[in-house]
């Protein structure tokens, strides 16, 4: 009888991870940019955070290192994706870099050229990072 639960905690465990493993997104090469953040957005939407990633991420591919204005926005736009999705998962470490390395892009050269929501939107999220992140030392003083 004891086989049978290990036999079955193992199917069970290996069911689970590879349910919720990040599938590789299908993601054609003819998509425009509006498409991209169009998918990544709606990925978001239901919490698939995975597929949403790699839209975001082809989006960043397909414009980093072009001198565009529009490319440098795109760019910006990815990144501010990025970064926020790995707030929502409350990856706050990594979100915190991420969004340090957008308000950086806004500090260069050109950087008043690209679109401000992304950089007021990181402005605020890291705000909210530093607000729980507080919390949380507060909470572990408490104890």
């Amino acid at each position: 009888m004891k086989h049978f639960y290990l036999i079955l905690f193992v199917s069970l465990t290996a069911f689970f991870f590879s349910a919720c493993a990040t599938r590789q997104a299908n993601i054609p090469e003819n998509l425009s940019a509006a498409e991209l953040i169009q998918r990544a957005q709606e990925a978001l939407d239901r919490n698939r955070f995975g597929v949403a990633l790699q839209h975001y991420q082809a989006l960043l591919d397909r414009n980093i290192g072009r001198d565009d204005i529009v490319s440098r926005g795109l760019v910006a736009e990815a990144e501010y994706g990025i970064a926020h999705i790995h707030f929502r998962q409350g990856n706050f470490v990594l979100a915190r870099d991420k969004f340090n390395a957008l308000l950086e892009r806004y500090a260069a050269p050109g950087g008043e050229d690209l679109p401000p929501q992304f950089e007021v939107l990181a402005r605020r999220v890291l705000q909210l990072i530093d607000e729980r992140e507080e919390n949380r030392r507060n909470q572990r003083r408490r104890r």
